[in-house]
């Protein structure tokens, strides 16, 4: 019998173990010494909520599906009805193939196809890597059309560092501002974080706030890398390379299943809408390519 989430793909290094699924190059499960550090689902489940899942050619959402490109109008399907949206891309329920496996490493592809909205081709990679410092993850597209294609990338991981609710748990995030939204979690502009309830820039318990917000202007460590740090019972991080200028942070309180019980914490290209603002959007030029990297670490190894 074939999983919900096709094969499934192990690799494992230095304590770490993951799993990371044929439908969406999910990552399923990550731990560290038998610890979970993703809040992930078995083996006989599909992802909800977006668990683990990379979205691509766009993360978050595009109002109504529709956007303009160099003199095109287009309309995507709404993924999201509720709220009128196109949501989180058109890869996370397709079939990725496995170009490689090793103990360690899993790289999959995706050639994305032309269709109606996004009439564009790109060949899409990711390669997951456990080693000493963590899961390192890097999701890469290539253009192969003969006309310039909008594109952004993110993923979508949910953080545990214990058995939650999140409310005790403590956070530390890189963000200094955070983009406002109205009703439909689509941007209305942007505020400093400082002084307000969404200010982590010192570590200090989630409490009873309700997250699901995008922040950027990240402050970044000398490798240019933005950190989120929860920690309860243990701790655990992600980091976000120089491409990625967006962080979601999300505690699921509508979700049916599994509300507050952990932090998903999205790196993100570019912020919701950006095919209709070009905020933070790549236009990759025929043969051009993209790369953007973001990991996963235990923090208290």
């Amino acid at each position: 019998m074939t999983a919900p989430t096709g094969d499934q793909h192990e690799i494992a290094a230095a304590g770490y173990r993951a799993v990371v699924t044929e439908s969406g190059a999910t990552l399923r499960l990550l731990e560290h010494e038998g610890r979970a550090l993703v809040d992930g689902f078995s083996e006989d489940e599909m992802s909800s909520g977006g668990r683990g899942q990379l979205l691509a050619p766009w993360c978050n959402r595009i109002r109504d599906g529709h956007y303009s490109f160099e003199g095109r109008d287009l309309q995507l399907p709404l993924s999201e009805p509720r709220r009128h949206n196109a949501s989180h891309g058109l890869v996370r329920w397709v079939a990725w193939s496995l170009l490689e496996h090793t103990t360690g490493t899993v790289t999959l592809g995706q050639r994305l196809m032309p269709q109606p909205g996004y009439p564009w081709s790109l060949e899409l990679r990711v390669r997951y890597e456990l080693s000493g410092t963590g899961l390192a993850v890097t999701q890469s597209a290539t253009n192969l059309g003969s006309s310039a294609a909008p594109y952004a990338s993110g993923a979508h991981p949910y953080l545990r560092a214990g058995a939650g609710p999140v409310d005790s748990w403590r956070l530390s995030s890189a963000g200094r501002t955070r983009v406002l939204t109205d009703d439909r979690l689509l941007p209305v502009g942007t505020e400093p974080v400082a002084g307000t309830a969404h200010d982590f820039h010192q570590s200090r318990p989630i409490g009873d706030l309700g997250l699901d917000d995008a922040f950027t202007d990240l402050e970044r460590d000398p490798d240019g890398r933005a950190w989120v740090h929860v920690q309860a019972e243990h701790g655990v991080s992600l980091w976000a390379d120089g491409r990625h200028d967006w962080l979601q942070l999300f505690t699921a309180d509508e979700a049916e299943v599994g509300a507050r019980r952990s932090l998903a914490v999205e790196p993100m290209t570019a912020p919701a809408d950006a095919f209709r603002s070009g905020q933070g959007l790549a236009v990759l030029a025929p043969g051009e390519r993209f790369d953007a990297s973001w990991g996963i670490v235990a923090a208290d190894v």
